[in-house]
């Protein structure tokens, strides 16, 4: 399970998770309090309130990569997160010749470390604070379309608040259904270097097969660099560029974990689906993820024959593949996981509970009654639109057309003020756009996009005429799609940028065929937006007056809640520990020697000669765990986390840095929508076996002495 953040859209509440037992838990920083002594009695050794203060260690030194978590190790700006966080730096930066992908990447010194992938950020938390009342001034009184146009009014406002302090990024998330919204601080820094990743046999050891696995293998770590400018600010890619110097980093402990201890891990889960309504849940598990699941199996295995026997094309698409392919194992184990926990019985049985309690109160009734109707409706008719939704969407698999698409709306929208602008295409957003662009150059073969956007329209083909978009297939009425790729300039980064600064005129006189079916579908999809978002302010207007009703009903049961994963900073907590699975004992911990029982010397298991001579002759040196007799690979837990949660420190009861989260086992990523400590496990990679890896392996002896525990 590569825990890297998806897109997609969080939808907030009905089946509230309850603190059934200490591991369960997406904790915020300002819950600390309440959850302070369950923490202490679990084994946390340092005070509790440290967890809450943004401006103290532990806390200060986690990072955001905007899709994965991350941790500053280093007072030199060194950053640890996953090797799967950095693919796309690695492919970016790789050719045949130098073919980082699959024999990693080390920087003897500063001079050699590498840009990162173009859009590539690192962010530091500064502060994140409850701006409720701000973000629903005006709004009360306000129904659909008019309430989310207010609402998104006050966010534009707060965040241009925010970011009126320079190089800072700002975000306003709802909590809890709507009923608190937080304001997200964070320093944005620009200059972002690849510093070290071990080979593709480390780092991506077991590959697919193993993905979401028991017992691993797999170094799942990496590196990379924040930089700034001279003074101490934020600033663009420069030779001049010197070393961030953070707050804080973790201290890496001098001794590992064992079984049984006491840990955390602090990161930005991206989205769970624990508090959506039972019929949501069952919506879901029996009709739009296994239609999910077939898509993107086809997808994968279209990508694997389209690019065999061409490294470079190989290499343009192993970033898509991977993240295909996780994508789609995930969803099979969900559906494994619900059977097995019997999720939709559970969220009924729940949500029962939850009704009787409102219908047993006549003044109750009144006040929650018509919210909880207009829910139920509403939830009713998203459903009816959600797989045709999904098989329009695959007409964006054409990496020229979404282009296209993209460059025209951003003309569109530069028309209006920059307060007016859609989210995604205001000043803010000029460089994330402009580098989202010019990345295609490195990910992109022309005829194998013809081939994958072919594939996604013939499955759109397949909703019946009502369901499909006319203005599309007006358009393509006779037109073969080898004419688009023979007469466009798309393909040309250089004449792609161009668009960037062109009028809605200029493309409304545009020659070039996917330009032209861009200004074509234009109208009706906005119309379609428009239509989505009057629904998004019914749903979010009814929501928040359920989760008003869910909160008074957990309250009743002296029950603490948390609010969904929603991509803001949380941390959660647990044990080492192993579990039985149908008849067999997984034990929390694998060593080295698992390593050569597995390597084949050839694709997933091909880790690299060096490692397995080291492995054989027993050369641990001393990262040896003194319980296991020999070098620990990967462990279990039974922390809680999700998407997102990639590249998330491993901390001790005292806040020291033993490893990097970076998976989870099949039968448990049923947990984004009900966690169950039965099931549910996190995988680490062991800080001893990063530790090893850099010395013996890779002498990263450098990065060692930076980290202070060079000779270990």
């Amino acid at each position: 399970m590569k825990l890297f953040l998806r897109a997609g859209v969080s939808a907030l509440i009905l089946s509230i998770p309850a603190m059934a037992q200490a591991d369960e838990g997406m904790w915020l920083p300002s819950q600390t309090g309440a959850i302070a002594e369950e923490m202490k009695a679990a084994g946390l050794e340092l005070d509790p309130t440290t967890l809450g203060d943004l401006n103290r260690p532990p806390l200060t030194a986690i990072a955001s990569l905007g899709g994965c978590s991350a941790a500053f190790l280093s007072p030199q700006g060194l950053v640890a997160t996953n090797h799967h966080c950095v693919a796309g730096s690695l492919q970016y930066n790789s050719s045949p010749e130098n073919d980082y992908l699959t024999n990693g990447f080390l920087a003897k010194t500063l001079g050699d470390e590498l840009p990162a992938a173009p859009g590539s950020r690192i962010y530091v938390i500064e502060d994140l604070r409850d701006v409720t009342k701000a973000m629903l001034k005006g709004a009360d009184k306000l129904e659909g379309r008019a309430r989310y146009d207010r609402l998104q009014a006050n966010r534009t406002a707060l965040i241009e608040a925010c970011e009126k302090q320079a190089n800072r990024r700002c975000d306003v998330r709802a909590y809890f259904g709507g009923q608190q919204y937080w304001l997200q601080q964070q320093l944005e820094i620009k200059d972002v270097r690849l510093v070290y990743a071990p080979a593709a046999g480390v780092g991506n050891f077991g590959g697919e097969k193993d993905n979401w696995m028991w017992p691993r293998h797999t170094g799942d770590f990496s590196f990379y660099r924040a930089y700034v400018a001279p003074d101490g600010s934020s600033a663009a890619f420069s030779k001049d560029n010197v070393p961030f110097k953070p707050k804080a980093w973790l201290p890496i402990a001098k001794q590992g974990v064992k079984e049984g201890d006491f840990i955390m891990v602090a990161g930005f889960p991206g989205t769970t689906e624990r508090l959506r309504t039972a019929e949501e849940a069952r919506f879901y598990y029996e009709e739009l993820y296994p239609y999910q699941q077939n898509m993107l199996a086809t997808y994968g295995d279209r990508i694997d024959e389209l690019t065999a026997g061409n490294q470079a094309a190989t290499i343009a698409y192993a970033a898509t593949l991977q993240g295909v392919e996780n994508y789609e194992k995930k969803i099979a184990g969900q559906l494994a996981g619900a059977d097995a926990i019997s999720l939709t019985a559970k969220k009924q049985a729940e949500e029962a509970g939850f009704r009787s309690w409102i219908a047993a109160d006549p003044k109750r009734a009144e006040q929650y009654g018509p919210a909880l109707a207009e829910l139920d409706r509403l939830i009713a008719e998203s459903n009816a639109e959600a797989l045709a939704d999904a098989k329009r969407g695959l007409l964006g698999r054409g990496q020229l057309y979404s282009a296209a698409r993209t460059l025209y709306r951003w003309a569109n929208e530069q028309a209006k003020p920059d307060k007016d602008r859609e989210p995604g295409y205001q000043a803010r957003d000029k460089a994330f756009m402009t580098q989202r662009l010019q990345v295609i150059e490195r990910r992109y073969v022309a005829e194998i996009d013809k081939a994958l956007w072919a594939d996604g329209i013939a499955e759109y083909r397949t909703l019946p005429a009502d369901k499909r978009s006319a203005a599309f297939d007006a358009f393509m009425e006779g037109r073969d799609l080898a004419t688009f790729y023979a007469a466009t300039e798309l393909g040309n980064t250089a004449k792609r940028m161009e668009w960037m600064g062109k009028s809605v005129a200029d493309f409304k006189a545009s020659g070039d065929p996917f330009i032209q079916l861009a200004v074509a579908t234009y109208d009706e999809a906005m119309a379609s937006e428009a239509k989505e978002k009057a629904r998004s302010g019914e749903v979010q207007k009814a929501r928040s007056k359920v989760m008003e009703a869910r909160l008074a009903y957990a309250a009743s049961q002296g029950k603490t809640m948390y609010p969904d994963a929603n991509g803001s900073l949380r941390f959660t907590y647990g044990k080492v520990t192993g579990k039985a699975v149908d008849g067999q004992i997984w034990t929390p911990f694998t060593t080295a020697e698992g390593i050569v029982a597995k390597h084949t010397g050839r694709g997933e298991f091909d880790a690299p000669d060096k490692m397995v001579e080291l492995i054989k002759a027993k050369d641990y040196g001393s990262y040896i765990a003194p319980e296991l007799g020999t070098l620990p690979v990967d462990y279990l837990s039974t922390v809680d986390i999700t998407n997102g949660n990639s590249g998330s420190s491993t901390l001790n009861a005292r806040g020291e840095f033993v490893g990097l989260a970076f998976d989870g086992t099949i039968e448990g990523v049923v947990s984004d929508w009900m966690y169950d400590p039965k099931i549910n496990r996190t995988i680490h990679v062991d800080s001893r076996f990063m530790l090893w890896t850099m010395d013996k392996v890779d002498g990263a002896h450098r990065l060692l002495a930076e980290m202070g525990v060079a000779g270990h």
